[in-house]
C-alpha cells in the first residue's frame, strides 16, 4: 500500500488537492534545474567554491557580484588599500576570482573587500566568509584568515535519529551566571554536564550565525557561513559538539533563512550596488515588522546560497539538524502579521509566496540526504497543512513543527483565570489538538516568554514573593501554589506532546528572572542575560527542587518509551478539576483543584496492576510527600481507585 496523501487523510484538504498537486510538481521541478537527475547534495557546493581557500600552494577566492566593476582585497597584508596585486579578476556569470601565493595571507589576517559599481562603490564583507570579528574599539566587523596549522579531529560518532527529540534550548552567551557574554569551552565543560543530567537528548542553540547586534538573540544575522566569534573559535565549538555527541546528545542548530540584517557593511544589502542582488524587489524585499531584508526564493543564486548553507553548518561543524526560525514570515507575502489562520485557504491562495515553500522542501530533502537521521523542525505560528509531512504525502517534509500555540494558551489560562477556573477539557483539547499526520514539539515556555516584556510561567505564578520565599525554610501560599503548578503544567505538557518536547535553559528550575541583553535602555547592562545556575545548586532553595522533578520526568518518559503511544484521554471531571490520561503502560493522574484532594478516585483504566512511578507531591520536589512510594494499585472491574491530592500530579506504570 503506498503513502497516503495529506488531503487523503484530512478530508478539509481535498478541495485543495490541485493545488496540493501542483506546488509538489513545482517543488520536483525546481530540484531537477538544481541537481538534474542526481542527489541535491551533490549538487550543492556554493560554500565550496565561493570564499577563500587553500588551493595547492596558495590562497583561491571567489566572489558573486554581477553588478561589481571592479573588487579588491583589501587587509592587514597591503595596509587596508587597494593594489592591483589584490584585485580580483571577473571570470563569467557575475563571478570574480583572484589566486595568491600562500605568503600573501596568513592565519588571523583581517580582510574585507573594497566593491567599486557604476557611480559608487565600499567596503564589504565576503558573502561567504565564514570567520568575522568585531574590533572591540572601532566596533567595525571584517573578515579573518582562518586556517589553523591543526585541524581539528573528531572523534565521537554521531548520536543517530531522534524519534522522539527531548530538546534542551540555549543560548551560548547567555549561559555563564557571570555577566559577560559567555563561550563554547565555559558551556561545554560547565552547561553540557547539567545537561546530560536533566537528560534531554538534543541541544538546540541560539544565535550561532554571526549577527552584529549582540541585543537580536542571534536573529539579525548578516553573516551565514560565520560561527559568531563573540562565543569563541571553531575548534572550540566543534570540541563542544564532540562532547554532546559522545553524551548521546544531538546537536541542531537554530538556523536563520527567513530574512537577513539590512546592514550593508556587515550584510548582503546592496552589496554590489544593487539592492535586490539576493532579495526581492521594492516592497517585498523589506519586511515591515522585522526592518530587515527579505531573502529572493525564487532566484537560482539565493537558492543555491541558502541551500550550501545547510550543507556547509552539517559538513563543517557536525550538525544534527535544525530549527528553522520565521517560517511563517517566509511563508506569507504579508509574513502572517495580524492575521488568524482560521480558513485553509490561506495556506493556498496568492497570498502564499510559493518560492519559499519550495525552498523549504528542497532544504529539507538536501538534509535528509547528507543525513538520513537528522532532524528538522519548522517554527510556524500558521498551523499551514502539510508543512510537517512527508514530501511524498505531498507536504515540505520537516520532521516536526513547534506546537506554538500550547505556550500562548498556558500565558492566556495563568494571565486570565484563576486555576480554579481551568477547563480541563480545554487544557486537554489544546494540548492534544494536533495533525495526526504531523509531528510537534510541544512546550510550556520557550525563550519568547522569558524576553523583556513577558514573564516566564514561574514568575506569573509566583512573581515578587521569589525574592524573598523561595528558602526551604519559608512558607508561602504563592510559592507553594506556583511550584506546584510549574510542575504539573510541564509535566501535563510534556506527557501529551506529538512526538517531542522543549525547555528553554534554566526555565527547568523556574529561573526567576526575565532575559535582556545588554543594550542602551539598561545601561549596556549584563544583569540579566545570564543563567543563575547557583539558585538550583544552593540546597536551602526550592529551585533545585524543581530541576530534580524535570529531570525525573525526562528520565522517566525516555526510560518508559512513553512517547512511542500516542495518549488517551481516560477522565476529565470540570468540576472536580481532575484530567487522567494515558499513554503507552503509563497512566498519568492530574488533580488541579487547588483545595479539595480526593480518596478513592475511581475511574475506568485498562486492566492490571500499576506501581506509582513518581508524583509531583514528593518532598524532593517541594511537596508534601502525601502518597506512598512505591504504592501499587489493582484495577477492580477494569477501574482503578487513587488518592488524589490537591494540585498534585500521579504517574502509574503498568507493572502487571
Amino acid at each position: 500500500m503506498g503513502i497516503r496523501k495529506i488531503y487523503e487523510t484530512d478530508p478539509w484538504l481535498e478541495p485543495f488537492r490541485d493545488a496540493i498537486e501542483a506546488r509538489h510538481r513545482r517543488i520536483l521541478a525546481d530540484r531537477k534545474a538544481i541537481a538534474g537527475d542526481g542527489r541535491l547534495a551533490d549538487a550543492v557546493n556554493n560554500h565550496l567554491f565561493y570564499g577563500l581557500h587553500r588551493s595547492g600552494s596558495g590562497w583561491t577566492f571567489r566572489e558573486w557580484a554581477p553588478n561589481a566593476t571592479r573588487i579588491y582585497l583589501i587587509g592587514d597584508f597591503n595596509n587596508w588599500k587597494r593594489t592591483e596585486s589584490y584585485s580580483l579578476k571577473p571570470v563569467g556569470n557575475g563571478n570574480w576570482e583572484i589566486i595568491l601565493p600562500d605568503f600573501f595571507l596568513h592565519h588571523g589576517d583581517l580582510y574585507k573587500l573594497f566593491i567599486e559599481w557604476p557611480g559608487g562603490g565600499a567596503e564589504r564583507l565576503p558573502s561567504y566568509a565564514t570567520r568575522v570579528v568585531q574590533n572591540p574599539d572601532t566596533k567595525v566587523f571584517c573578515a579573518q584568515v582562518w586556517a589553523p596549522s591543526e585541524p581539528y579531529e573528531w572523534t565521537a560518532r554521531r548520536p543517530g535519529r531522534r524519534r522522539h527529540p527531548l530538546i534542551y534550548e540555549c543560548h551560548i552567551g547567555m549561559s555563564s551566571e557571570e555577566g559577560k557574554v559567555a563561550g563554547f569551552e565555559e558551556f561545554r565543560t560547565r552547561v553540557l554536564p547539567r545537561v546530560k543530567a536533566l537528560g534531554y537528548n538534543v541541544l538546540q542553540i541560539m544565535a550561532l550565525q554571526e549577527h552584529p547586534y549582540y541585543g537580536s538573540f542571534g536573529y539579525q544575522v548578516s553573516n551565514f557561513f560565520a560561527l559568531s566569534s563573540r562565543f569563541g573559535t571553531p575548534e572550540e565549538f566543534k570540541h563542544l559538539v564532540d562532547d554532546a555527541h559522545r553524551a548521546g546528545i544531538a546537536v541542531i542548530m537554530d538556523i536563520v533563512h527567513s530574512h537577513m540584517v539590512k546592514n550593508e557593511a556587515e550584510g548582503l544589502s546592496n552589496f554590489d550596488g544593487r539592492e535586490d542582488l539576493y532579495f526581492y524587489n521594492g516592497w517585498q524585499g523589506h519586511h515591515p515588522a522585522w526592518d530587515s531584508r527579505c531573502f529572493d526564493y525564487g532566484k537560482n543564486e539565493t537558492k543555491f546560497f541558502l541551500l550550501s548553507n545547510c550543507k556547509f553548518w552539517m559538513e563543517e561543524y557536525h550538525l544534527d539538524g535544525f530549527r528553522f526560525d520565521g517560517v511563517t514570515s517566509m511563508l506569507y507575502w504579508d509574513h502572517g502579521l495580524e492575521k488568524d489562520f482560521g480558513d485553509y485557504a490561506l495556506y493556498f491562495n496568492n497570498g502564499v509566496d510559493e518560492n519559499a515553500i519550495s525552498y523549504l522542501a528542497l532544504a529539507n530533502m538536501l538534509i535528509h540526504e547528507i543525513d538520513p537521521n537528522a532532524l528538522t523542525i519548522a517554527e510556524d505560528m500558521s498551523g499551514m497543512a502539510g508543512l510537517a509531512a512527508p514530501f511524498r504525502a505531498g507536504g515540505v517534509g520537516f520532521d516536526f513543527r513547534m506546537a506554538m500555540g500550547i505556550a500562548d494558551h498556558w500565558i492566556k489560562w495563568i494571565k486570565e483565570l484563576r486555576d480554579e477556573q481551568w477547563s480541563m477539557g480545554d487544557i486537554w483539547w489544546e494540548l492534544t489538538n494536533k495533525r495526526s499526520d504531523e509531528n510537534t514539539v510541544s512546550y510550556a515556555e520557550c525563550h519568547d516568554q522569558a524576553l523583556v516584556g513577558d514573564k516566564t510561567i514561574i514568575f506569573r505564578l509566583i512573581d515578587k514573593e521569589m525574592y524573598f520565599h523561595m528558602d526551604k525554610a519559608s512558607q508561602n501560599v504563592a510559592v507553594e501554589r506556583g511550584m506546584a503548578l510549574h510542575k504539573m503544567i510541564r509535566l501535563v505538557t510534556l506527557a501529551t506532546n506529538g512526538g517531542g518536547y522543549l525547555n528553554f535553559m534554566g526555565n527547568e528550575f523556574g529561573h526567576p528572572e526575565w532575559i535582556d541583553f545588554p543594550r542602551e535602555g539598561n545601561g549596556w547592562s549584563y544583569k540579566y542575560a545570564r543563567r543563575q545556575w547557583s539558585l538550583a545548586d544552593n540546597g536551602c532553595l526550592r529551585y533545585g527542587q524543581l530541576r530534580d522533578f524535570d529531570s525525573r520526568m525526562i528520565h522517566y518518559v525516555k526510560a518508559e518509551k512513553v512517547l512511542e503511544s500516542a495518549p488517551e484521554q481516560l477522565y476529565c471531571d470540570e468540576e472536580r478539576k481532575v484530567l487522567i490520561f494515558s499513554r503507552g503502560n503509563t497512566i498519568f493522574a492530574f488533580n488541579f483543584n487547588p483545595v479539595a484532594s480526593y480518596e478513592n478516585f475511581g475511574f475506568w483504566a485498562p486492566d492490571g496492576e500499576y506501581t506509582l512511578a513518581f508524583d509531583s507531591d514528593e518532598a524532593e520536589f517541594g511537596g508534601f510527600s502525601r502518597l506512598r512510594k512505591d504504592e501499587r494499585h489493582y484495577t477492580i472491574d477494569h477501574r482503578l481507585a487513587l488518592y488524589l491530592p490537591s494540585r498534585c500530579a500521579v504517574v502509574l506504570k503498568k507493572t502487571k
